[in-house]
């Protein structure tokens, strides 16, 4: 399996853990257990929204443009006197977009299982949602993506592609369209964020395997 781990277990991933701890004043080992679970969660928010024609089209521009891959490209620059606040601030629209009403569900549910206060949460969640963006448009240049379908495509291809990726995808569009009542959270807990006794498998474990847990 490739993609989405290519980018999390690289030099430039490891960067990215270490950076945002230092910027959220949480440890490593727990700032690396929330990215494993936040990344596949935000593209498979951002594979559901890509699913119609408008969606797609808005997140085909927004990977021409703004997010071409180049936040990759000096990290540590961008972690070295802080994150500056025009990217979190991006970061706060592209999870405004992605997660729209969930959002607050979503941080809810990454702090209940990472111990990790809502707060640091969300500021972690602000920092890697343009940093995935860049990937995503890194990628969509590296393999010719021009199409809304081709994109579409991709973000499949980037988690895995598989039975178990598309099990946790429709997981995630259930969450995502939950009324909140909670009962969702424990089957994403449990099969996309690692939780309780159930096996690691698929995308969540590997992810959750490379650093350690």
């Amino acid at each position: 399996m490739s993609g989405l781990l290519d980018l999390i277990n690289s030099p430039v991933g490891k960067q990215l853990v270490s950076g945002v701890a230092g910027q959220t004043g949480q440890p490593e080992n727990k700032t690396a257990e929330v990215l494993s679970m936040a990344m596949p969660l935000l593209m498979g928010a951002m594979k559901r929204n890509a699913s119609t024609p408008g969606g797609a089209q808005g997140l085909m521009d927004a990977l021409s443009s703004k997010h071409d891959g180049g936040i990759l490209d000096d990290l540590g620059g961008l972690f070295g006197g802080g994150v500056d606040q025009n990217v979190m601030n991006d970061g706060a629209g592209i999870l405004g977009h992605v997660l729209g009403s969930k959002q607050s569900q979503v941080e809810n549910a990454l702090s209940a299982k990472s111990g990790i206060d809502t707060g640091s949460i969300a500021q972690i969640l602000k920092i890697a949602a343009p940093i995935l963006l860049g990937y995503l448009g890194r990628q969509t240049r590296q393999q010719n993506v021009s199409s809304p379908e081709g994109l579409t495509g991709l973000l499949g291809g980037l988690m895995g592609g598989t039975k178990t990726a598309n099990k946790q995808q429709s997981l995630i569009e259930t969450f995502l369209d939950s009324d909140g009542d909670g009962s969702v959270i424990d089957d994403l807990a449990g099969m996309v964020l690692n939780g309780g006794n159930q096996k690691k498998s698929g995308l969540g474990g590997v992810l959750g395997g490379l650093f350690g847990k």
